[in-house]
């Protein structure tokens, strides 16, 4: 008999597994872009009805989160980490003469490092009756750090199409 402790197990289940790749063209500075729809539209295409999906952002200098999409929380949010790492300060990482193999074009970037690091660089959604199973407010959102370039996020959808 199932309970909430030890709910009965899946028999003959086929998880399914789907990789996809979110392509985002990104502006100099701080920028967030909300990837929901995104993900939604993932999801609706895969058929997986409950899982979950890893979203995960493949650079140093991008960082995922899960908030509200709302304008002025997103201008007080790129407020708050200018003031965490300053692009004015000095940092070690920024000073391209003393490391090795650095491209003419490197960009002066440690703070960008620094504000990523603050944030996540993946995050896990359920997935429950073929729908993200986020709160009212929340969306998924990627913060471009850097910029302005050609961005990625790997997305894993892991799940059973019942």
């Amino acid at each position: 008999m199932p309970n909430a402790r030890c709910p009965m197990p899946i028999l003959n289940s086929k998880m399914k597994i789907l990789n996809k790749i979110i392509e985002i063209e990104t502006q100099l500075g701080i920028n967030i872009h909300n990837i929901t729809p995104q993900i939604e539209a993932m999801i609706s295409s895969s058929e997986i009805k409950n899982g979950q999906v890893l979203v995960f952002s493949r650079h140093t200098t991008t960082a995922l989160a899960i908030n509200e999409n709302e304008s002025r929380l997103l201008q007080d949010v790129k407020v708050f980490l200018q003031k965490l790492a300053p692009e004015s300060d000095k940092y070690l990482h920024n000073d391209l003469h003393l490391r090795e193999n650095i491209p003419p074009d490197e960009p002066r970037n440690a703070h960008s490092h620094l504000m990523a690091m603050m944030l996540s660089s993946s995050e896990v959604i359920p997935i429950v009756d073929g729908k993200l199973a986020l709160g009212t407010y929340q969306s998924v959102l990627f913060f471009e750090l850097d910029g302005a370039r050609k961005r990625t996020v790997f997305c894993q959808i892991s799940g059973i199409n019942y």
